[in-house]
């Protein structure tokens, strides 16, 4: 699958302080990519390089195969930021007729129109923005980064301040964008649960290095492949425990009244647990290879890179 966005060893120095240190990551077209790391970490300067505001010192940056520096490449991206670049004073449909003008947008009383309805602010579009909500104003300002049809969406923190009804309708409007118009996204946030929801790819970056990167349900599985919880009926007996922890193979952890955790060994599989605990008569309610959350994976991450 060709790249939509494509950073080489990528280096930024601002002032005396090293802000990215050689970093490359690439983002699918198609993608819904999530850009992670704490406060601090060079998330903003990797964005304003992606949007051509700084040059880096070092390194090669494309979007759509094209270099970032270029008029024409930066034509192809829309972008959400914060400010959010809404004029509160104008109505909605007004906010998207000026930035249609400004790139020049054909027939651009149909796609206005459009996008409205498709933000769910049909019925509002004649409002002031003043009087929206927070949730409606990101709605709009995806709209408005999306009036001259970009190929790609680069999005700051797009759920920021909004209640968690107005984020359900974020998420779902940026999960159709994706799939209904094919854009790649490229989505930076803190919201860990926003970004494991929609996101099928990530990168973690962290004091200007990339320390995690790659598809996240099979980084998922990478970091919590290893474990193993069986919830039985009623609690086991302890001669049956001890047999389980006599067991190197099966990787018996802990358990919890009804609940045991095992590291089994590689080759045994969630179906060969099951199996040994019903030939010994024990009935299981539940039996799961437990994967790790995207929050488990971040606080690991970070924890294993603090200095020592």
């Amino acid at each position: 699958m060709s790249s939509a966005i494509s950073l080489e060893k990528v280096k930024k120095n601002l002032g005396n302080r090293e802000i990215l240190k050689g970093i490359s990551f690439s983002v699918a077209a198609g993608d819904i990519f999530g850009y992670l790391g704490p406060n601090g970490a060079g998330k903003t300067t990797t964005i304003r390089i992606l949007l051509g505001l700084l040059r880096v010192d070092a390194g090669r940056v494309d979007v759509l195969g094209q270099d970032i520096n270029l008029s024409e490449t930066r034509r192809k991206i829309g972008f959400v930021l914060d400010p959010d670049g809404l004029y509160y004073n104008m109505t909605a449909e007004e906010n998207l007729e000026y930035y249609a003008r400004i790139y020049r947008v054909d027939k651009a009383d149909r796609r206005i129109a459009q996008l409205l309805q498709s933000v769910g602010l049909g019925d509002r579009s004649r409002d002031r923005v003043g009087t929206y909500s927070r949730g409606m104003k990101q709605r709009l300002a995806l709209a408005r980064a999306m009036v001259h049809d970009p190929a790609v969406l680069i999005l700051d923190e797009p759920t920021a301040g909004v209640d968690p009804s107005g984020q359900i309708e974020v998420r779902q409007i940026l999960l159709d964008i994706s799939r209904k118009e094919n854009k790649t996204i490229f989505l930076s946030s803190h919201n860990l649960d926003e970004v494991q929801r929609i996101c099928n790819r990530i990168a973690l970056v962290d004091r200007g290095e990339i320390k995690l990167y790659g598809e996240l349900e099979s980084l998922r599985r990478g970091m919590g492949s290893g474990v193993v919880e069986i919830e039985t009926a009623q609690p086991v007996s302890e001669v049956f425990l001890a047999e389980l922890k006599n067991l190197p193979d099966l990787g018996w952890r802990e358990d919890s009244g009804k609940t045991l955790i095992f590291s089994p060994r590689e080759g045994i599989d969630v179906s060969d647990l099951v199996s040994y605990f019903s030939g010994r008569g024990v009935k299981i309610q539940k039996a799961l290879r437990k994967e790790a959350s995207l929050e488990e994976m971040y606080a690991a991450i970070l924890k294993e890179a603090e200095p020592k």
